[in-house]
């Protein structure tokens, strides 16, 4: 069976334009869309009113919208949909296991992402075998639809290729460009090692090697995918500005996320969190092998 594209729904505007990139999406790569809204019946221990019939049917009514959003935008597109009775991070997560990727809603930029994804987005995003796109609600500003897909690139190509495999595939359904990005600074001066300053002077000094891994990371793609035009861009800088600054016109952002753990959580890595706070379009965070 071929994977699903799966989108969490839960009403608001953002997942319903969650809803509405998933399906343009999945008629892009012809794969099948599936809708999901996770919902689990917990009574409460107080005095209060409890109807579990109404609850049950306010969670079909979120998918019925969700329905006919993709009926009226896709009428020949054919989707599934299902309550799920779990937590919405387990949930996305069991039907992250078997999907093509993941889409959520997210409401914007600002210092709270992590809240404003949702209690379950970034969780979902830093435990998600699969890729997970984040779609904002921009009413007043539409995605580009003749910009690049905008990729950052890191590490060696075995390193990134689950990352510029999923921006290349993109960018062939959509007709549009490859822009690779290679963010890269000067390490401090305990780093530098015979090894790597041997390896810099024969690739003609920092800059000419930092070119020259980009263009071997991205080798194989360009041989995969002759028709997809790629822009090279290496900068110097954080990875995060410079993703962002390459990725003003885009109409998706590509980011790979190697997660940590750390006391207060888990995090997805400072890049994928600079993209997701404050990325015009959608963002996709595509897991390292």
């Amino acid at each position: 069976m071929t994977p699903a594209i799966t989108v969490g729904v839960d009403g608001s505007p953002e997942s319903l334009a969650a809803v509405d990139w998933a399906a343009d999406e999945a008629v892009l790569r012809r794969t099948p869309l599936r809708l999901v809204h996770a919902w689990l019946w917990q009574p409460l221990d107080v005095p209060v009113v409890q109807d579990r019939e109404a609850q049950a049917q306010a969670a079909q009514a979120v998918l019925r919208e969700a329905e006919a959003r993709v009926a009226g935008r896709h009428p020949d597109l054919a989707f599934t949909s299902e309550v799920l009775s779990d937590t919405a991070v387990s949930a996305l997560l069991g039907e992250a296991g078997h999907a093509e990727m993941v889409v959520l809603g997210s409401r914007g930029h600002g210092p709270f992402l992590g809240f404003l994804l949702g209690s379950y987005g970034q969780q979902v995003i830093a435990a998600s075998p699969r890729p997970v796109v984040s779609v904002r609600a921009v009413p007043d500003r539409a995605v580009p639809e003749g910009g690049d897909v905008v990729v950052g690139q890191q590490g060696s190509p075995e390193d990134s290729a689950e990352v510029l495999g999923f921006a290349f595939r993109a960018a062939a359904v959509r007709g549009a460009a490859v822009r690779a990005v290679r963010a890269w600074s000067l390490p401090p001066i305990y780093a530098y090692s015979p090894g790597s300053l041997r390896l810099a002077d024969e690739a003609g000094g920092l800059v000419s090697f930092e070119e020259k891994a980009l263009r071997e990371a991205l080798a194989p793609w360009r041989d995969r995918f002759p028709d997809v035009p790629v822009v090279e861009h290496v900068e110097m800088g954080s990875g995060g500005q410079v993703l962002l600054a390459a990725a003003a016109g885009a109409r998706l952002l590509v980011v790979g996320r190697r997660t940590r753990h750390s006391p207060i959580g888990t995090r997805i890595g400072s890049v994928a969190h600079a993209a997701l706070h404050h990325a015009p379009c959608p963002v996709a965070v595509v897991p390292h092998v």
